[in-house]
């Protein structure tokens, strides 16, 4: 058994070992790209390592859980390593759906094109939405403004039958807000999208707001919160402040401890 709402300072494979088959609603994480990081030397990532990870995940998550998996790729010898695509189909092979790829788009490049470029700004990361059958929660966010909002004119007849009659469907006026399309633009460069100026002692930080749109999307109030890389909290932050239960964890001291010192976190991690 593993406490809930509290990070653990241990291997995230060690740690989901101790966790129920089936207990957790929704994983929110963002695992080490390719090796675009050392996170200080602390622990080994490679497609073995991955492979560990991903079994005790599709393990614990409940049927109808989801798993965002937000990833992305290092360039090796002038070509991308493609791995994200090789973890989300070893998903997809081991059992799982790809109920969507979605993109998490920055609004800038942390390295942008130059005249002397071969390739084009990179200014996005996949959002791999992985799920254990259908998903039993899904919570559609509608902040998109309509162009059209208070018009009628969506619904009225369209297309003729065979006959030549036009087919006609009921008018419905367009409401002023719409569903969010799979392409989400997150501001991230005012620290990197954090509230707490303590988290950037973390080198790669997931935004708040991609994770908490998340986990308003894939699970309601009380499911439990999965993050096996929890880096500077994030996740716990997020669910905390939506009323989830959460559970994580870091296996590097200096970051496990980031997440103890935050000031917003004393009430919320037990210490």
């Amino acid at each position: 058994m593993v406490d809930i709402n509290k990070v653990h300072n241990e291997s995230c494979i060690t740690g989901m070992q101790r966790m129920d088959e089936g207990s957790v609603d929704l994983v929110v994480t963002s695992p080490p790209y390719d090796n675009l990081r050392t996170y200080n030397d602390s622990s080994t990532w490679n497609f073995d390592v991955f492979t560990q990870v991903a079994d005790e995940l599709i393990r614990v998550l409940k049927p109808g859980g989801v798993i965002m998996w937000n990833v992305n790729d290092a360039v090796v010898d002038g070509s991308e390593t493609g791995t994200s695509f090789k973890q989300a189909l070893y998903f997809k092979d081991n059992g799982l759906n790809l109920h969507d790829t979605m993109i998490y788009q920055k609004p800038s490049a942390a390295y942008p094109a130059s005249d002397k470029s071969n390739r084009y700004s990179q200014v996005f990361e996949y959002c791999f939405i992985l799920s254990k059958g259908k998903p039993k929660t899904v919570n559609l966010i509608r902040d998109r403004e309509n162009r059209w909002a208070g018009t009628k004119n969506f619904g009225t007849p369209t297309s003729r039958q065979k006959d030549g009659s036009l087919k006609k469907s009921k008018q419905l006026t367009v409401s002023s807000l719409g569903i969010r399309d799979n392409i989400w633009r997150i501001i991230n460069s005012r620290g990197f999208g954090q509230s707490n100026n303590e988290v950037y002692n973390h080198p790669a930080t997931m935004p708040e707001e991609l994770a908490r749109g998340h986990i308003l999307s894939w699970s309601n109030p009380d499911d439990l919160i999965l993050d096996p890389f929890m880096g500077s909290g994030t996740t716990a932050r997020m669910a905390f402040r939506e009323g989830r239960n959460w559970v994580g964890f870091e296996i590097d001291p200096e970051y496990y401890n980031l997440c103890l010192q935050c000031t917003e976190f004393n009430s919320v991690f037990d210490k």
